[in-house]
């Protein structure tokens, strides 16, 4: 097994998650860190993937490449060790001047924010099957974190999304969904109203 780092960003819109960790699911790949967020209506992920052997970075960018593709990503793989191996050390003693401000002047939808919590025994799969259920109810991800944890030798996957449920969605019909779908994969979940949850 090697570790990959996958980047990729594009317009923000439901069923990206999914899109993406397709890929991973057809090809053995175990997605383990991941941090995805949305900024100025752009969404931002990158992971952490175990490849199985015989998949390198050439071959899971290549598989991306019809997603991406097909949800206009910009997408780039690379050996998890050659992350950041050419760059040079960061500034702190920047200015702050020098950061670019963040676009707050995005508009809002007219949504409400949610959290999904999962818990379980880590294996291929987790993220792709909350977030397919998710892509099919149109309820989009607007950030999304995952740590595994626990013993390595029983270890424990990790996982909270933040999510906008659409005006008319049904919270109640979609936790039993998220509940029959979690037990599919052999975890817990949960959905909650609620400002943030922090893994």
């Amino acid at each position: 097994m090697s570790h990959v780092v996958v980047t990729a960003v594009g317009t923000d819109r439901p069923g990206i998650v999914a899109g993406v960790t397709r890929v991973f699911v057809d090809m053995g790949c175990n997605l383990e860190d991941s941090s995805m967020t949305i900024l100025g209506g752009q969404f931002a992920m990158m992971l952490v993937v175990d490849a199985p052997e015989g998949v390198d970075a050439a071959a899971l960018e290549a598989a991306l490449a019809g997603p991406a593709a097909d949800l206009d990503l910009l997408v780039a793989v690379r050996p998890a060790e050659a992350a950041g191996a050419d760059n040079g050390p960061l500034d702190d003693n920047r200015p702050l001047d020098d950061n670019p401000p963040l676009d707050d002047t995005a508009p809002l939808d007219d949504t409400a924010s949610w959290t999904v919590s999962v818990y379980g025994a880590d294996h291929p799969g987790i993220v792709h099957g909350i977030a397919e259920l998710l892509s099919a109810e149109r309820i989009n991800i607007c950030d999304l974190g995952t740590r595994v944890i626990g013993d390595p030798a029983r270890p424990v996957y990790a996982m909270v999304m933040g999510v906008s449920l659409p005006r008319g969605a049904d919270p109640d019909a979609l936790a039993v969904r998220l509940g029959e779908v979690a037990a599919r994969l052999g975890v817990d979940a949960s959905l909650h109203n609620s400002d943030a949850d922090i893994l």
